[in-house]
């Protein structure tokens, strides 16, 4: 163990439960983990690029568990204003909108531009309720980054390939998620030409792991997903739809899911579905958060950063 670090069960709880930042790095597959303010967690930002991920912001949501998700996504954007170092650009993993309203569309447009960042989007099962099923979401997000089929699209920033998939079109409700046999193909022609040696990032809304079956927490096909990255010697999977930090490793693949910055969700197994979980209000931000992921440059580990708003 580092002599600032701790110990990974440690840091899981200490990000989901108290809200402290803990920067993740993953070296040959092996995740440790350094305390933010640390000089190491320092030099980890200072010597590469980073990108945030923000996720589940559910604008127009109105029940108990958080009456008002346009004010925690602003304070969301202001704790990335206020980060010491200015991020190259964003993602968000979805849930963009609760009921896929134009006016909900817009008032997140609105939060998140304050960020004055690129920002990277893949929809959420709450993005596509509109009656043209996701045609609202992909005229706003899909044309600027040339989305093919239901919004799946890659990019490439300092020598690292990042992949956007879909895996929410057709979702039933409690059921899992689904990849899709045209998205799996574009997906293996797109990685074809890349070494083994170029770091991926995959970035998706719902977990590309089987978190909780019973609940619809994983992706069915995402075992053929998978089996086209394996000869990558760095791959990150970033997801949301969970509203919890959890990561788990597999080799070199590194699975993360954001917190929500509108309302947590209850742990798997904790009771009998899913579902907004109501908390006292004096603790809420404790549990909305965002993530920070830097990238060093002339190595493979990717670090994240997990932050609450509170």
């Amino acid at each position: 163990m580092a002599q600032d670090g701790i110990d990974r069960r440690g840091a899981l709880e200490c990000m989901i439960w108290a809200g402290s930042g803990v920067l993740w790095t993953v070296a040959g597959g092996v995740p440790g983990s350094l305390l933010l303010g640390s000089s190491k967690a320092s030099a980890q930002a200072a010597s590469g690029f980073t990108f945030l991920q923000i996720s589940d912001s559910h604008i127009g949501f109105k029940a108990p568990a958080n009456p008002n998700p346009m004010a925690t996504l602003e304070e969301a954007i202001a704790k990335i204003g206020a980060l010491p170092q200015k991020p190259a650009f964003m993602i968000h993993t979805g849930d963009i909108t609760h009921l896929s309203k134009p006016e909900e569309f817009d008032n997140a447009a609105q939060a998140i531009g304050a960020a004055r960042l690129d920002t990277y989007y893949v929809p959420g099962e709450h993005d596509v309720v509109d009656e043209s099923r996701g045609k609202a979401y992909l005229e706003r997000y899909g044309k600027r980054v040339s989305a093919r089929g239901t919004g799946w699209y890659s990019f490439d920033q300092n020598g690292v390939h990042f992949v956007g998939l879909v895996n929410v079109a057709d979702l039933k409700a409690g059921g899992m998620g689904a990849l899709g046999a045209e998205q799996l193909a574009w997906l293996a022609d797109d990685l074809k030409a890349k070494t083994d040696s170029t770091p991926i990032v995959l970035f998706a809304h719902i977990p590309l792991w089987t978190v909780a079956a019973e609940w619809g927490w994983g992706t069915d096909d995402s075992a053929q997903a998978l089996a086209l990255i394996k000869r990558f010697g760095s791959v990150t999977v970033l997801n949301g739809h969970i509203h919890q930090v959890m990561q788990k490793v597999e080799g070199a693949v590194t699975f993360h899911t954001a917190r929500s910055t509108a309302f947590p969700q209850r742990a798997p197994g904790s009771a009998p579905a899913p579902g907004p979980m109501r908390v006292p209000d004096e603790r809420l931000r404790s549990v909305l958060g965002i993530a920070t992921v830097a990238v060093r440059q002339g190595t493979a580990p990717l670090a994240i950063t997990d932050s609450a708003l509170g």
